[in-house]
Order: structure tokens, then sequence, then C-alpha cells
């Protein structure tokens, strides 16, 4: 039998195993996934734990029970793409023919002193987990600080303040508004609900050390008092990715052939938040990708040559809270009550689809 082994089960490697099982694989093939948790976690809305406002039950996706599919549970350690092995922590190494890594992100942290040390994070289930348990243990009229005005920095302190409005929630950022990177119209929008809602924004802001339920500010010489400091100020490829020594962009990311494999070892495909695409790394992202790389194995398997479209994503949403949104369609912005409608209907196929 012939093993295609991947490595993360979250949006990327979920899509391959789900488009893999329902259709041509191969009798002499199997799939084997490797996955720190029992379980997928629906990372788009790790905020809604970390703030309170869901379990963690209800973002858990169980993986598919097929005879095909074996399921690994485990840390990855290391991949020696030369003997084609993984290595997993406490266990035999793991052989594979093909390979998918598809391990996602981790905070980046800028080389700012202190900052991983006295920050908590919602990358993981398990740091989001950690984070409800800071966030709700503060004392009513505690401060909240937000660090990064992004996409996550925002919807964890929307999702904050109706959970928890007894609170002190401010968000921090380099640039002069909340999210920055998307039109003015949308950031305008975002920013009249924070102030309606008794969120303080502060822009301009150049942290270069964080100390416990301190931080300092080098554009400013008073120190920014805290509770608890979540940390939404960037991401970089798993330290696995990071340790490759194989071409990467400035983001870290590993550049990829036109099929998604690396160029020395076309066995090996990266999918997800540790590929160089040409957008910002998304769940989206990741399972368009990973269609796109079920499509060439299936190829690959029947000698055929993959021919790939261009992958085009639809959008990008999210929520101020659990009444109002927004999101940009094409070109379009759209605000209020019907882009948090859209994320709740996208969140509720997603579940179902992939469960």
């Amino acid at each position: 039998m012939r093993n295609l082994v991947i490595l993360g089960g979250g949006y990327g490697g979920a899509a391959i195993v789900n488009e893999l099982l329902e259709d041509r694989l191969p009798l002499d093939v199997t799939i084997t996934l490797v996955d720190r948790m029992p379980f997928q976690g629906l990372k788009t809305e790790y905020y809604a734990l970390a703030a309170g406002t869901v379990s963690d039950k209800d973002l858990r996706v169980q993986f598919p029970s097929d005879p095909r599919l074996k399921l690994v549970y485990g840390e990855v350690l290391d991949v020696d793409m030369e003997n084609q092995l993984v290595v997993i922590e406490e266990q035999d190494p793991l052989s594979y023919d093909w390979l998918v890594i598809g391990l996602g992100c981790t905070d980046k942290y800028h080389g700012i002193e202190g900052a991983q040390q006295f920050s908590t994070s919602i990358q993981t289930f398990s740091a989001a987990r950690k984070t409800y348990a800071l966030l709700n243990d503060i004392k009513p009229y505690g401060q909240v600080t937000i660090v990064g005005g992004g996409l996550s920095g925002v919807e964890v302190a929307s999702e904050l303040r109706e959970s928890r409005p007894d609170l002190n929630i401010r968000i921090l950022d380099r640039g002069p508004k909340v999210l920055s990177a998307f039109p003015g119209k949308l950031q305008d929008y975002v920013a009249d609900w924070f102030i309606e809602h008794h969120v303080e924004m502060r822009g301009h802001v150049q942290l270069n050390k964080l100390e416990q339920g301190i931080l300092y500010d080098s554009n400013n010489e008073k120190p920014i008092y805290t509770d608890v400091t979540v940390w939404t100020a960037g991401i970089q490829p798993v330290e696995l990715v990071q340790n490759i020594q194989l071409p990467k962009d400035k983001q870290g990311r590993l550049i990829l052939n036109e099929y998604h494999q690396l160029p020395d070892y076309n066995n090996v495909y990266i999918v997800g938040d540790c590929a160089s695409l040409p957008f910002s790394p998304s769940g989206q992202a990741a399972g368009a990708q990973g269609k796109q790389i079920a499509e060439v194995l299936r190829a690959v398997w029947e000698n055929k040559t993959p021919r790939l479209g261009r992958i085009k994503l639809k959008g990008v949403l999210g929520s101020l809270g659990k009444k109002s949104g927004f999101g940009i369609m094409g070109n379009t912005p759209i605000l209020g009550r019907v882009p948090r409608l859209v994320k709740s209907g996208v969140l509720w196929r997603s579940k179902h689809h992939l469960g």
C-alpha cells in the first residue's frame, strides 16, 4: 500500500481528506491524517471561544470515519524529506509516499521583548481556551488590551464587549486606525461601532517591551497598564516550517510550483498558512487550495497532467458581536446585520459539510 500523509487537520488538510474520500481514491492508497487534537477546530471562530460567547464543543468538527483513513494524534517534530519520514513525538517515524504539510501558523512577535511571555494568544484551540480563562477571570472594571487592529483583534474586542460589558477594552495598533488594510468606509463603520460601545482605539503605538501588566510604547513615555494582553499583531508559519531550509517568501512561507508542490520535492505539498500564495492566509484560501491539491493528487495517481484554474476567493467577512458585521464582496464593502448573518451561515455550512 502507498501512503499519503497529511500533517494538520485544519481547513486545508480537511478539504483534501474530504475531497479524496468522496471521489477516486485508488485502492492501493491509504490516507494518514496527523493532528495534535482528535477533531478539527474551527479556527476562524476562536475569537468567540476566547471571549466566552461559545463553548469549545461548538467549534469541534469530528474527522471522517472511513476505513481508508488512519488518524494519528501527536506533535509533529520534524520532516525528513530525503528519507520520506515524519518524526512524531514519542512515536515511531511515519513513512510516506506523498506528504502534505498544513500545520498552520503561530504568532509573530516582531522581536518585541516580553511579547510572547506576557501576552496571550488565540492561534490554537488550546491557546484560545487559556485566553478565555484569563479574560473571564478578570474582575469587573478590569483592563483588557488587544495588540493588533486587524480582523482578529477587531473580532476579539467586539465579542468581548458583548460578553463582558463591565470590562475596559482597548485596541492598540501601529497604524492610524483599526483595519488599516480595508477600505476607508469600512474602517469608519467599525470605528463608529467601537466608539458607540466604549472600546478605546489607540493608533500609532510602537510597542518595544512588555512586562507583567505593563506595555511600553516607544512613541510615548507613559506606560500602558493592563490586566490581560491579547496578541493579534501578526502571524508566521509554525516553527517546523521555519526550520525547513528551502526558498521562502518575505513572510517565511514556502515557495511552491504551480501544482502546490515544493519544487525540490514534487511529492511534498504545502497547504494553508505555510504556503506562499498570492493572497493573505485564511481558512477560505486553505480550503480552496486543499481542493486543488486533491485534484493534483488524483492526476498524479492516474498519470495525467493536472489542469488547475486560478483560485478565486469569495470575499472577507468579520463580526462585530452577534448582531453586526462587515465584509468585502469583490470590491464592495458590506456593513451591518447582513454580513453578520452571512458569516453565521458560512459557519453553519462549514460545520455540517466538514462533519
